[in-house]
Parts: C-alpha cells; sequence; structure tokens
C-alpha cells in the first residue's frame, strides 16, 4: 500500500476524491432540497441523505486523518517557500475545522430541533435535548459554516491548480491517481 516518497499512498488519495465526492452529495443535496414541496416524502428523503452523507464525510476525516499519520505526507518537489507552506498549513487546519464543525452542528442542531439524527436506516443519540430558540440559531451558524465551505473547497482546488500550472510543481499530482 505504500506509495514512492513523491506521491501519496493509494488508500489517501481514494479517501480524499471520496471525501469530495460525498461533498458535492451533501451539497447538491441541500440545493435540491427546496426544489420539492415542503412536507413531501421527497423533501424529508434528500433532507435525510443530505443529513446522513454529512454524517459520513465526519467519519470517513478521522479515518483520513489516521491513514495520515499512519502514511505521512510526501514532500513538495521543489519545495514551496515557507509563506506557502505556511498558507497551506492554514488551509488544510481550515478544511479540517470545516469537515469536522459543519457536520457536528448538524447533528447538534437536529438534536436542538427534536429530530432523529439518521445514519443509513440507524439513528444515532441526540447531543442535546429540545431547544427550538438554540435548534435555530445553530441551523444559523451551520449553514453559515456551510457556505463557506464553498469558498474553501474552491480556494483548495484554486491552489492545486495553481502550483501545477503556474508553479509547476507536484502538489497536485501527488494526490492524483496513477494511470498505469
Amino acid at each position: 500500500m505504500q506509495s514512492p516518497q513523491n506521491h501519496y499512498n493509494r488508500l489517501s488519495i481514494s479517501l480524499h476524491w471520496l471525501t469530495l465526492a460525498l461533498l458535492i452529495a451533501v451539497y447538491a443535496l441541500i440545493e435540491l432540497r427546496d426544489l420539492a414541496p415542503k412536507g413531501s416524502a421527497l423533501r424529508d428523503g434528500i433532507q435525510m441523505w443530505h443529513e446522513t452523507l454529512g454524517l459520513t464525510v465526519f467519519c470517513l476525516f478521522f479515518f483520513r486523518l489516521a491513514v495520515r499519520r499512519t502514511f505521512g505526507i510526501p514532500p513538495i518537489t521543489p519545495q514551496p517557500p515557507a509563506w506557502q507552506h505556511t498558507a497551506a498549513r492554514a488551509m488544510h487546519w481550515a478544511l479540517y475545522l470545516f469537515l469536522i464543525l459543519t457536520p457536528v452542528l448538524g447533528w447538534i442542531t437536529l438534536s436542538a430541533q427534536g429530530k432523529v439524527v439518521p445514519f443509513f436506516g440507524y439513528e444515532w443519540p441526540a447531543l442535546m435535548g429540545p431547544d427550538k430558540a438554540w435548534g435555530h440559531d445553530l441551523k444559523e451558524i451551520h449553514e453559515t459554516i456551510g457556505n463557506l465551505g464553498y469558498y474553501l473547497i474552491g480556494l483548495h482546488a484554486l491552489a492545486a491548480l495553481y502550483h501545477h500550472y503556474i508553479v509547476g510543481d507536484n502538489t497536485l499530482q501527488r494526490m492524483l491517481p496513477k494511470v498505469r
């Protein structure tokens, strides 16, 4: 499973792109939800899948972290200036916070609203008792951080493209699946 030092291992690459696919689905579902009539089974189903896949991203985050600790991070060649390294670390921390906070806030919001927290046919425990006022405020925070996620993901992608096409280093190549 170990990859050469200039490339992430296959598991890390797979988890990275799986996380992106799940995030696309989570965002698509919440945007499509408004097309279904309020109170309809379709709208409820879309919302349930949004919540379930959001919690899947949360679970996947911890698995990704363990894989990252196990296999490490291949170096960028040529090595970027210190300010770029600092900016990349800040971006990764912001993405990590996003991947943790957004689902947790969704989970707490559902709990505060007195709703079921769905996960592939199971229910996760409530993190707090019902509290409508808190539920409303938490939902607003969850949505704000979710909207911020569009920018974080976009900046992350733009930085990878910048490194690939402008700087010419291996930043993007390290995370692309190898073609045989």
